[in-house]
């Protein structure tokens, strides 16, 4: 079976379909591995979700910060933004099924040998630690409170790990760790404005991979969200957000002993500068 990692989709679903023709995709021997934010900002969010809904086993996906956006406006716990493109979703007449399926994709998924996320891990946690705060965060969207918890999911605050971290704010800071985490300085404090590429930044912050002494520095991560990033790979770490969505590409990389590579160039759908 080969498994290939993609990078943000955001609603590009027909740059989605046109890589899957490039790799050869087939459904009953291969895997796809979604880093998250299959929805919103592009075009067609709706028939991106039906689609990738409907892979059933061959489609592993993680939660991005949209995702989880989509869920909260769904419920009534944010309001819906200016440059959010998730009416189609929430007038289709299947809503409460995609909602529902979308509610119970992980924040965390791994194999022997790779581990799939959407943003980044706080240097504190090992490989335990991650997975032991990921299901937290997903046994509270899959159980009867969920609403209660989008209520909470929002903020800054805490922005660095501790072991004293309880209730809502465990959630929280779990939730902003594996889908909006880019920068943090060396204790960790997760930075939340910066999001250009890395170099330009303040002095006393580095990309999350970057930080010595991470407790996770051994794991092979396969990541998204940094679209001006790029491509990247360095200490264990693979970011795959090409920026199809700008105009950049759509990247797959298939996983493997020799990592493989491959993207196709979008159109784009929104300016950068805007």
């Amino acid at each position: 079976m080969a498994i290939y990692a993609i990078g943000d989709i955001q609603g590009c679903y027909d740059d989605l379909l046109r890589l899957l023709k490039k790799i050869d995709f087939n459904k009953k021997s291969d895997q796809l591995w979604f880093v998250g934010d299959l929805v919103n900002r592009g075009p067609k969010s709706l028939e991106t979700l039906r689609f990738i809904k409907s892979l059933g086993k061959s489609a592993i996906c993680v939660l991005g910060n949209h995702d989880l956006h989509l869920l909260a406006v769904a419920y009534k716990h944010s309001p819906i933004r200016t440059k959010d493109t998730l009416k189609p979703i929430l007038n289709a007449k299947d809503k409460d099924e995609l909602l529902h399926w979308l509610r119970h994709r992980p924040l965390f998924h791994y194999n022997d040998d790779f581990c799939l996320l959407h943003a980044g891990l706080p240097p504190q946690w090992d490989f335990s630690t991650a997975k032991k705060m990921a299901a937290k965060v997903e046994h509270e969207l899959r159980g009867d409170h969920y609403e209660k918890f989008f209520k909470h999911m929002y903020g800054n605050e805490p922005d660095r790990w501790s072991e004293k971290l309880k209730g809502y704010e465990l959630l929280r800071f779990t939730v902003n760790c594996f889908t909006r985490m880019r920068l943090c300085d060396d204790k960790g404090t997760i930075d939340f404005k910066y999001n250009g590429k890395p170099g330009s930044q303040p002095k006393h912050l580095s990309p999350w991979f970057d930080l010595p002494n991470r407790k996770n520095a051994h794991l092979k991560i396969i990541f998204g969200h940094w679209s001006a990033l790029g491509y990247h790979h360095s200490n264990n770490c693979y970011g795959i957000d090409t920026g199809c969505l700008w105009g950049g590409q759509l990247t797959a990389l298939k996983l493997g002993t020799k990592m493989h590579r491959i993207s196709i160039d979008c159109k784009g759908y929104r300016d950068p500068q805007k």
